[in-house]
């Protein structure tokens, strides 16, 4: 470079440095992974309990039913409780209440405490994903294996970087100009200094007298060579390891993912456990006694679910005890007073005691193949509903007993059928006429009229993604079980249904066709029906599209007809429903459309919106804490139409405090009335108390002579969540 004004070259001396196999430049070092001394395991509470409990108090000034009803009230009280005990076993405990002044509301109260397998198995595998690795022995090995390897990967790097590194560089700059100049070798001191170089006396006159053999040149390529040899050998070694760990990881990877699949897929309880016993799992993730926890499928105390074959005991509510017990063989029993809730808000008079025993048992599994036999009994109003009611009637012996022979086939994992057989006790009038008891109208085995075959098929096809479901069952004049409710005329049902997915699952259709596939225990013991209903339903799905819905499927509605008296008529229905969630200009809305058409008599129905068309409309947008909405609505038939128009505010007014309120107009064309409502509404969170919502409503139902009456209904709810 230039000096001062003077043309020659200045020459500024350049630092040697020792060659040590560390010295690299601009390489990270990887340190193994240091781990936090641990504090101790956590003192586990013996009980922890999460749930909610919630009070609602109900009014209406009118019903809105076939029934006149004005001014009722109901009281509601319920808890739902997820209890852990000792962090590792689930159980469940609902308690519900309810107090009406309505002649139509039964004042029920119930209780059920009850265990799933199934809730342990997600415990286990909740806790099987949040495992703490740094704990086990297997990624203990696998942190030492880790640390060899950075450690390997170190001297590597180091060994590749001395090739580039400045130091070697010049130093192989400086031998070939040595040997091309002449220059002779000097040897410059480890430590950083001011060097002068050799320049005297002339460069072209000096010649060099070293061996040709053992050049500086010579001596870098020698030492070049040893340390690619070096190089390649750590790279090998470096291979080697890492398909070790890599082999090692992929084990313990496999492993976790076994974890899951083994606690999801279908297989004995036997099996299950051996499985989970190789895997030496530690206690925080199995918990003591998971085996027979495991082959407990259920079990529950109060109003429980008694839900096992078709013709012995199918969906059945009671208030006793029911549990289920499957290793590799089967056992289940169940016991109580039978609570037929889900139609108790109109049986409230005349209804008789009823009683269900059952036990089961047999070998293989539930989901699986299985062959079990059943021994049911008990008390059941098997013959007219209402019989009873006037204490002057003699009510039959409703005692009844039979068995039954279930078989399931699995054919592989996307088919199935299941096969049963049953034979019951004889009516009472039927025994008496043959002079037996129960125990021996069910074994009489010239007796057929006390007999019942079932036959049902579950089948799915992967390529098309078809789902195929068959039924078929016959049962005999006499045949009597808890999961029928006719007697005194042989029947046959049977029901076949189809899901079919098109154009990549975007278009779902359901069809079906039954008959005597449903029957009610408000029916009379010779009811027997010959009408096949029919129903289909497509539902259309596509990402930023519509959703589409069409249905075509029978109703029913319950009239009652007098005093604990009842009629149930079924008819048609027709539903159609588009929906649609989008943004315009950046603002958020929903619309929705739907269509509903009744094919029913006006002799069907006490309402007077038989035979006739509902078309709905509404419109929401969401403008940040504001959502508004609206809707109009018109319902016609060739008696009369009836239209509609609401709107309504919805404010977050804070994240405790939500208001909001609307109106609502109806016109009727029959008598040409115009008529206003209202609703309102707020909610209330305060901190560690609960949430409080509150409700105001007049509307209008249907009245005498086909006029709207006004009905007004409040709702106060209180929820707490914890």
């Amino acid at each position: 470079m230039p000096a001062g004004n003077c043309k020659s070259v200045m020459l500024l001396p350049m630092f040697r440095y020792t060659l040590r196999e560390d010295t690299v430049t601009g390489i990270r070092i990887r340190e193994p992974r240091r781990y936090a001394p641990s504090a101790g395991p956590s003192k586990k509470p013996f009980l922890s309990v999460h749930g909610n409990v919630m009070y609602d108090f109900y009014y209406q000034s009118n019903t809105d039913t076939p029934y006149l009803e004005k001014e009722i009230y109901q009281h509601t009280l319920q808890t739902t409780l997820d209890i852990m005990v000792r962090d590792q076993y689930p159980l469940h405990l609902t308690f519900s209440t309810s107090r009406s002044n309505s002649s139509l509301l039964r004042d029920i109260t119930g209780m059920n405490f009850q265990y799933n397998s199934l809730d342990l198995k997600r415990s286990v595998l909740q806790k099987a994903n949040a495992w703490d690795a740094g704990r086990l022995k297997q990624w203990k090995e696998l942190d030492g294996m880790k640390r060899k390897l950075n450690e390997k990967w170190d001297s590597l790097y180091r060994l590749k970087n001395w090739f580039s590194a400045p130091s070697q560089i010049q130093r192989l700059i400086e031998a070939r100009e040595r040997e091309l100049y002449g220059v002779k070798e000097l040897k410059m001191p480890a430590l950083p200094g001011r060097l002068s170089l050799p320049l005297k006396g002339g460069i072209r006159d000096y010649k060099p007298k070293l061996p040709a053999n053992d050049s500086s040149v010579q001596r870098i390529a020698k030492e070049y060579e040893i340390k690619k040899a070096k190089i390649d050998s750590l790279e090998k070694e470096i291979g080697a390891m890492e398909q070790r760990y890599n082999a090692a990881l992929k084990r313990l990877g496999v492993k976790k993912e076994s974890l899951s699949k083994v606690l999801t897929q279908k297989m004995s309880t036997k099996e299950l456990t051996e499985r989970l016993e190789a895997m030496n799992l530690p206690d925080s993730v199995l918990p003591r006694g998971y085996k027979p926890l495991l082959a407990l499928r259920s079990a529950g105390i109060g109003r429980t679910m008694v839900d096992y074959s078709e013709l012995t005991a199918r969906h059945i509510s009671i208030i006793g005890v029911q549990a289920e017990f499957n290793p590799s063989w089967y056992f289940a029993f169940g016991s109580g007073a039978v609570d037929y809730r889900f139609r108790d808000f109109v049986v409230n008079t005349g209804r008789r005691k009823q009683y269900l025993n059952i036990i089961r048992g047999g070998y293989g599994m539930r989901d699986g193949n299985n062959l079990i036999l059943s021994y049911y009994t008990g008390k059941k109003q098997a013959y007219n509903f209402n019989t009873g009611a006037d204490p002057n009637i003699s009510v039959p012996d409703n005692r009844i007993m039979g068995v039954a022979l279930e078989g399931r086939w699995q054919v592989d994992k996307n088919n199935y059928i299941i096969g049963e057989v049953a034979k019951s006790s004889l009516p009472q009038h039927e025994r008496t006429a043959h002079q037996q008891g129960m125990m021996g109208s069910m074994l009489a085995i010239s007796e057929h009229s006390n007999q019942a075959y079932a036959l049902s098929a579950n089948s799915f096809v992967p390529a098309t993604g078809t789902r195929i479901t068959g039924m078929y069952k016959m049962m005999g004049a006499n045949f009597q079980s808890f999961s029928l409710y006719a007697s005194g005329a042989s029947q046959t049902g049977w029901m076949v249904k189809v899901d079919q997915p098109f154009f990549r699952q975007q278009l779902t259709v359901s069809a079906s066709v039954r008959k005597n596939a449903f029957t009610s225990i408000f029916e009379s013991s010779s009811y027997l029906s010959n009408t096949v209903f029919k129903s289909i339903q497509a539902t259309f799905r596509r990402r930023r599209w519509p959703v589409v819905s069409l249905g075509y499927f029978p109703s029913s509605q319950l009239i009652k007809t007098g005093e604990d008296k009842f009629m149930e008529n079924m008819f048609y229905t027709m539903v159609g429903t588009v929906s649609h969630f989008y943004q315009h200009r950046g603002v958020s809305m929903n619309t929705m459309f739907s269509g509903t058409r009744f094919y029913n008599r006006q002799s069907d129905s006490s309402f007077v919106y038989f035979n006739s068309t509902s078309l709905v409309l509404q419109h929401s947008v969401f403008l940040g804490r504001l959502t508004l909405n609206g809707g109009a609505n018109l319902a016609a038939n060739q008696d009369y139409a009836l239209y509609g128009g609401d709107a309504n505010a919805h404010y977050k007014v804070r994240k405790w405090l939500d208001v909001g309120g609307g109106l609502k107009y109806n016109y009727q064309t029959v008598y040409r009335l115009r008529q206003l409502g209202y609703a309102a509404n707020v909610r209330v969170e305060v901190p560690k108390v609960g949430e409080l919502m509150l409700l105001a409503d007049q509307g209008f139902v249907p009245g005498t002579d086909r006029r709207l009456v006004p009905n007004k209904t409040g709702r106060l709810t209180y929820t707490r969540i914890f």
